[in-house]
């Protein structure tokens, strides 16, 4: 029989374990929590799953000056990483207008610690503020824009970059250097009410931390982890149903609203999304798929685009979406397909034919190829709307990646899209209402690139015509969004965005 004092160590030991267990479960990637400071009034945090949302609490009388009183929920990381979230404070009007909320980078967690936040004030002030030696004073940047509710803090070694944004615009950027608060940190949310006696509520949702590619990655050899995400386009939420270290590429929703069909490792898979799990989707021999894969307007059919060597490169192939033996459709490549007609006759792929790439049009049984752009440079990303009618693309023809769009038999071709970004392979919506595609930063890539592993927007245009709306902020780039994801609804977008840690 046990002692009374081995009892009481089993005991302790399974609350103690407990006690973990309940802290992960109710604090999502972060690990603990704490009142930062002496004397605070007691704070809380906690992690809603249903949501995936974070609710924190905070009081303390400031994060400026010598030292700060705050609310923190934290882990620690060690190198590089890109913090991401949404955020606003429960009530609108605060008792302080100097209320804070945001990320923070903190050496320790001693109240005069070095630190950098992102921090949101309550009147709207967004600055990058920053301690760089303990018990120094604080100094700060200011952001160009006020009340930001996308907040985003990206370390590369001793350099920081605040990214902030109110929800629907681009990132305005504010960043310092030579802030060197050692490898590893405390990373997280942090809220204070500027007010000794007051507690302020936050509420923080679509929380990502993403560790970037490291400088040495080489592209298409090497790969990092995927989260597919779902997306509401509505107002912007963002859910992660599934993750993996892996590279997972290209999420198609089928027509049944009941899973999706993506890439990985050159084979297919079908995502359960009640069960959250991925099976292999059999297709023969063909087994070196690449992310340029669509289904039919009906789901019944599956195109895909794998490499082959002796052919030039990536081949068009058709497939029955439940899998089988794909029937080869062009007889040389590079050819990467992006859509079939909604009549299921013809499929539009990109080619490389002269040494251009433009985009063709071929029967879905195969046969000759119909050219339908012919300008120099770069034509990719064909989609036909569902009445097919048209056909949206991306071209560089103005130097600069664009979208544009052309009637069915490739006449009155017109751009779409002008501006700042690098504009890449747009998605028409079931309903026809709506266009979303990846844009690209012009000062990361040239206009013919689309690599992985980059700070890119989703945007959302109305068909009937307007200014693009950013719907999501993300690291990612190649493999996020290249074929159609549209929710049979048009409520929803599948997409994929990146970090190193992913799934492991």
């Amino acid at each position: 029989m046990r002692s009374f004092l081995q009892k009481t160590a089993l005991l302790l030991l399974f609350v103690l374990v407990q006690g973990a267990v309940h802290a992960q479960t109710t604090l999502g990637i972060f690990t603990d929590h704490q009142d930062i400071g002496t004397n605070v009034k007691p704070g809380s945090a906690t992690y809603l799953p249903a949501t995936q949302q974070y609710k924190v609490t905070g009081a303390g009388t400031n994060i400026w000056g010598d030292h700060d009183e705050f609310q923190f929920v934290y882990k620690k990381l060690t190198g590089d990483f890109i913090l991401y979230a949404r955020a606003n404070f429960e009530t609108p009007k605060g008792v302080e207008p100097h209320r804070k909320l945001g990320w923070m980078v903190r050496q320790s967690l001693a109240g005069n610690a070095p630190h950098i936040s992102a921090a949101v004030h309550g009147d709207g002030l967004t600055s990058l503020q920053f301690r760089k030696t303990v018990g120094d004073a604080t100094a700060e940047t200011q952001a160009t824009i006020t009340g930001a509710d996308v907040i985003q803090l990206e370390r590369t070694g001793t350099t920081y970059t605040m990214r902030v944004a109110r929800f629907g615009q681009p990132f305005t950027v504010q960043q310092v250097t030579d802030v060197a608060l050692g490898d590893a940190v405390y990373v997280g949310l942090f809220v204070t009410s500027h007010n000794a006696g007051v507690v302020e509520k936050a509420v923080f949702r679509d929380v990502r931390i993403a560790i970037p590619a490291p400088a040495g990655l080489t592209p298409y050899r090497d790969y990092l982890g995927s989260h597919i995400e779902l997306l509401n386009v509505a107002n912007g939420h963002r859910e992660i149903v599934y993750t993996s270290p892996k590279s997972l590429q290209a999420p198609n929703w089928r027509p049944n609203g009941k899973s999706l069909v993506y890439n990985s490792d050159g084979l297919m898979y079908n995502f359960d999304l009640a069960a959250r799990k991925p099976t292999v989707l059999p297709t023969g021999d063909v087994k070196n798929n690449n992310n340029d894969h669509v289904l039919s307007f009906d789901g019944t059919m599956l195109g895909l685009s794998s490499g082959v060597d002796k052919l030039g490169g990536s081949i068009v192939y058709t497939v029955p979406a439940t899998g089988g033996t794909p029937r080869q459709i062009t007889p040389r490549g590079p050819s990467y397909l992006h859509s079939w007609s909604p009549d299921k006759q013809y499929l539009l792929f990109t080619g490389e034919r002269n040494k251009d790439f433009d985009i063709y049009r071929v029967s879905a049984t195969g046969g000759p190829e119909v050219r339908l752009t012919t300008a120099a440079g770069l034509d990719d990303g064909a989609e036909y709307t569902p009445d097919g009618r048209y056909i949206y693309f991306n071209s560089v023809r103005t130097g600069t990646m664009q979208i544009w769009r052309m009637r069915a038999d490739g006449t009155d071709q017109q751009p779409v899209t002008h501006g700042d970004f690098h504009d890449w392979f747009p998605h028409v919506s079931p309903n026809g209402k709506w266009l979303v595609f990846v844009s690209f930063l012009k000062d990361e890539v040239s206009p013919n690139d689309h690599p992985f592993y980059k700070h890119v927007y989703l945007r959302l245009l109305p068909i009937a015509g307007g200014e693009p709306k950013v719907i999501a902020y993300l690291y990612g780039g190649q493999g996020t969004i290249n074929t159609p994801s549209w929710s049979p609804d048009s409520k929803r977008v599948a997409f994929v965005s990146n970090s190193a840690d992913a799934g492991k």
